[in-house]
């Protein structure tokens, strides 16, 4: 993996430069929120209804270091549903890592869900070292779901509300989100104005019509002015980085 922008060093770039590159804002006062995708260069989300398709080793470096790095990972329940999400993997020099950041050994995976429609005995509730957060709505069942070992929390009575939800995990000291979509989370992020950092891997493939964009669903107001932060390059795959311009 080469770094071709901000600046261009001879050696590759090691894990050091990437907790640099994508490290949240020291002490944060606020949640802050970074969402990762990966899409083909006509701007699918996946193939075959998987973002595995467009995957490669370099992108998995961003996502793992995005992992790392934050204290809480958070996604939709559509994409938690169909990428077959569990718990999140740490060895035990990345737990180290982590603690050594003053961050738990393990994140937990925080879904998004109007409607509370998980299944109990899935991987997320049975394979994880961690209990999940499920936020959800007031009028989703939650009873199987604190039964399987979830913490529940409502930011919202029809639809979540996404800045209370923010603010619900920031009460418990998860500050740095890191989203791993799907679609509409994301464009319901953007709707509320809440994405301070986009990590987006261009994959050197076209997939076709049939498939979404990485942001599907609601409308934004208006347009947020991002500013390019770094580009890294490998085997034809780019990871460009995208950082909140404040007042832009």
């Amino acid at each position: 993996m080469q770094l071709l922008w901000p600046t261009t060093p001879a050696d590759p770039v090691s894990d050091a430069d990437l907790e640099r590159l994508y490290g949240y804002p020291e002490d944060l006062s606020r949640p802050w929120v970074q969402v990762n995708f990966v899409s083909s260069a006509d701007g699918a989300v996946a193939v075959d209804q998987l973002s595995e398709g467009l995957s490669h080793p370099a992108d998995k470096r961003i996502f793992l270091t995005g992992r790392l790095l934050s204290d809480v990972i958070l996604v939709g329940a559509g994409t938690a549903r169909a990428e077959g999400y569990r718990g999140a993997r740490i060895n035990p020099e990345r737990a180290a890592r982590r603690v050594s950041l003053g961050l738990s050994e393990v994140p937990p995976i925080a879904v998004v869900t109007r409607s509370g429609d998980l299944d109990p005995a899935g991987p997320l509730f049975t394979d994880t070292k961690v209990p999940p957060i499920v936020i959800t709505t007031e009028k989703a069942p939650q009873a199987a779901l604190e039964r399987a070992g979830a913490e529940v929390l409502v930011a919202g009575t029809d639809d979540v509300d996404l800045h209370r939800a923010l603010a619900l995990l920031a009460e418990r000291g998860l500050r740095r989100v890191d989203c791993e979509g799907g679609p509409a989370l994301f464009a319901d992020l953007i709707a509320a104005d809440l994405v301070d950092q986009l990590c987006l891997t261009v994959a050197p493939l076209l997939a076709g019509a049939g498939e979404r964009r990485i942001a599907d669903g609601r409308p934004s107001p208006r347009p947020r002015r991002m500013d390019l932060a770094s580009v890294l390059f490998e085997d034809g795959f780019t990871m460009l980085r995208y950082r909140r311009r404040e007042g832009g």
